[in-house]
């Protein structure tokens, strides 16, 4: 009974926990280069936009708001990844960023990180955009800014998670944000959902394209080894040729 939490916490994170150990013992902090630079990143634009020179230019270069162009919103929605609210504890949103982003990092490189890290945050401007042009979300959501490097964090938790089979932690981070949603129903929130979203699409494309791919190599690869012994059975010398082996044994038996 006792040995019950153990056993589900290794069932639960000992595969996402063998992936992240082995690099950070070998390189320690160089094995997160990216996050090191996202949390850096992240902590000069929070002093930079509490000052009062600063607050503009970030807000002109990483502030995404649905009432702005969809390509300028396209152009600040990079760097939008790593400006923290102010109305927000920075030190939250830098562990955040310290800890989901080093183990994406390390799990699923940086291009890649980034990408996911990306295409949520993109999901949650678009949701945005298009829930006011439809009526869903009301027109004074058109000047909030968008979330900020939360988004990002919440949709590589749940595709990290769902990567290494870790999935009461995904469906945790899920239900959290319902509840968010549920409890305090502004724009971040469904952002947070629609960021989700766009993450689950992404984690069952990749399984569809797994399924696809995974017979046709091993249909391949059955081709390739039958290939490889019919060859190599046709270029050994005939003295160690399997078939004249048999013939000269066959003949020893009949005399």
């Amino acid at each position: 009974m006792r040995h019950r939490p153990a056993r589900w916490a290794r069932a639960e994170w000992g595969p996402l926990y063998e992936a992240v150990r082995g690099p950070l013992v070998r390189r320690r902090w160089r094995a997160v280069p990216m996050t090191l630079a996202a949390v850096c990143l992240t902590a000069v634009i929070q002093v930079v936009q509490n000052r009062p020179w600063g607050y503009r230019p970030v807000q002109d270069l990483g502030a995404v708001r649905a009432e702005d162009p969809l390509w300028l919103a396209l152009l600040r929605t990079p760097l939008s990844l790593f400006v923290p609210a102010l109305d927000l504890p920075v030190w939250g949103a830098l562990a955040q960023i310290l800890l989901v982003f080093g183990i994406a990092e390390i799990c699923l490189g940086r291009w890649r990180t980034l990408a996911v890290a990306y295409a949520a945050t993109l999901a949650g401007t678009l949701y945005a955009r298009v829930g006011i042009h439809l009526g869903v979300l009301p027109a004074s959501d058109a000047q909030v800014v968008d979330t900020g490097p939360s988004a990002a964090v919440v949709g590589l938790a749940v595709f990290v998670s769902l990567r290494h089979h870790a999935y009461v932690t995904a469906s945790a981070v899920v239900l959290a944000m319902i509840v968010e949603v549920l409890v305090k129903p502004n724009l971040a929130g469904k952002e947070h959902l629609a960021a989700l979203a766009a993450v689950l699409a992404l984690c069952a494309g990749e399984r569809l394209l797994r399924r696809r791919r995974g017979p046709w190599r091993g249909g391949r690869g059955r081709q390739r080894g039958s290939a490889d012994a019919v060859s190599s059975s046709s270029v050994l010398p005939p003295s160690q040729s399997p078939t004249i082996r048999r013939g000269r044994s066959q003949r020893r038996s009949c005399r």
